[in-house]
């Protein structure tokens, strides 16, 4: 059973090596587990969410209530609700996850060496994860799917401004993992919303493997520059989306729009607008029209102003921005080359986008944008697990070792060399 800690630094510390070192074990439990009890302890979590809507409903009133006395933003009010079809969608992404096929224990690449013995790949869990979260409580369950199913025990360590729905959602998942005997361990939430509780996680390469931040750049930065435990990060979303001369008008529109105006607080939302000179009559005067009737304010380049007479002037800072708001970027460029320059500088390797009918073109931004997701005549809003297929995501990557993009569960396991022999000894 979990103790909230006091308060104190250093008793936050021995709280936070006592998690780790229930995690650890955990580990150890979980490598003798089967995929069938995993997936027994998955549907446990999705059938106890389902019979506690009332409850994570009322949990998350609190923190929304609390959110706003505290002066959140909208965006950060948006992350933080749970709302009956997002509850839904938790339900429906443990049981995708469930339903995945388990990499765990898989060899690859099995061959026969001249000398007789036989040498393949299997895929193992990582171990134990530290996810650090802020806002979206539906994180919590994401995460405990996810690291659970890939077999690796979990320290789930969400924001202050979601505690009470975090500590709901802990309920569920701790009563799926007793009914299907699996050790309730395996998955901890961190009570204490203290502070120190982050430094200890992220310092604890005896009792965690990988850490995964989600949340704001100054908390990834932060755990970025103090871990001393691997990290699987990405600091910034700031996606674009260009339309090409060649594109067509109709699908550029579309995109355009559902790419900023889906939803304005996730990460992989389009915050910069490359059109072509070319494309410029066809669909920016009609996305003008689209992004004032829905609020969106528009910062442009002197090209786009003359277009859009309402348009503020664009600074070089709106280039590298991630606002997370209704706010959007435009710029006119002379060719496909400047968009791709302009991504590759601006953009921070998270998702873009290209509108093209020009296969060559298409296939070119595939390859030149330095892009943890690259996407050809569709939303930036694509990028992510569920959309992926992954059943879900523990994050999105925007490194380039070991993981990259939403993170699943191949991401959240590595793998080992296995040797068969009969008897062999090396001459």
């Amino acid at each position: 059973m979990q103790q909230t800690a006091t308060g104190k630094v250093e008793d936050v510390f021995h709280y936070m090596q006592q998690l780790g070192r229930e995690a650890r074990a955990a580990s150890a439990s979980l490598r003798r587990i089967d995929s069938g009890r995993k997936n027994a302890a998955l549907e446990a979590i999705a059938t106890n969410l389902d019979a506690s809507r009332d409850a994570l409903e009322h949990a998350n009133r609190e923190d929304l209530a609390r959110g706003r006395a505290n002066g959140l933003s909208d965006a950060l009010l948006d992350r933080l609700a749970l709302t009956p079809a997002r509850i839904d969608a938790m339900i429906a992404g443990v049981r995708q996850v469930a339903a995945l096929p388990d990499p765990v224990g898989q060899i690859d690449e099995l061959r026969y060496q001249p000398s007789g013995i036989q040498v393949g790949q299997m895929r193992v869990p990582l171990g134990v994860i530290g996810i650090i979260y802020e806002s979206r409580p539906n994180v919590t369950v994401e995460a405990a799917s996810l690291c659970l199913k890939s077999g690796n025990a979990c320290i789930l360590r969400g924001g202050s401004e979601s505690a009470s729905s975090n500590a709901a959602i802990a309920g569920c998942i701790r009563a799926g993992l007793e009914a299907a005997g699996v050790a309730v361990t395996a998955v901890q939430v961190v009570s204490t919303t203290d502070r120190a509780a982050v430094g200890a996680l992220i310092t604890m390469p005896e009792f965690v493997d990988v850490i995964v931040p989600r949340g704001g750049k100054s908390l990834i930065s932060r755990v970025a520059e103090e871990a001393t435990v691997p990290v699987i990060k990405h600091l910034d979303g700031v996606c674009h989306v260009y339309i090409d001369a060649a594109a067509d008008p109709e699908k550029a529109v579309a995109i355009a729009d559902n790419a900023k105006t889906q939803r304005y607080s996730p990460c992989n939302t389009m915050e910069t607008l490359l059109v072509h000179r070319d494309a410029v009559a066809a669909v920016l005067p009609r996305l003008a029209t689209i992004y004032r009737d829905k609020g969106v304010e528009l910062r442009g380049c002197p090209v786009t102003r003359e277009w859009i007479s309402d348009a503020l002037e664009a600074e070089e800072a709106d280039w590298a921005a991630e606002y997370l708001a209704p706010i959007l970027a435009v710029r006119v460029v002379d060719d496909f080359d400047q968009a791709v320059t302009h991504i590759n500088r601006y953009g921070s390797q998270h998702t873009d986008a290209i509108v093209t009918e020009n296969v060559t073109l298409a296939r070119r931004f595939l390859a030149e944008v330095d892009s943890s997701s690259v996407i050809v005549n569709a939303s930036t809003r694509f990028a992510d697990g569920f959309e992926y297929g992954l059943g879900a995501e523990i994050g999105i990557s925007t490194n380039k070792l070991h993981a990259r993009g939403p993170v699943g569960l191949e991401g959240l396991t590595t793998r080992k060399y296995v040797v068969f022999g009969d008897g062999h000894v090396r001459r």
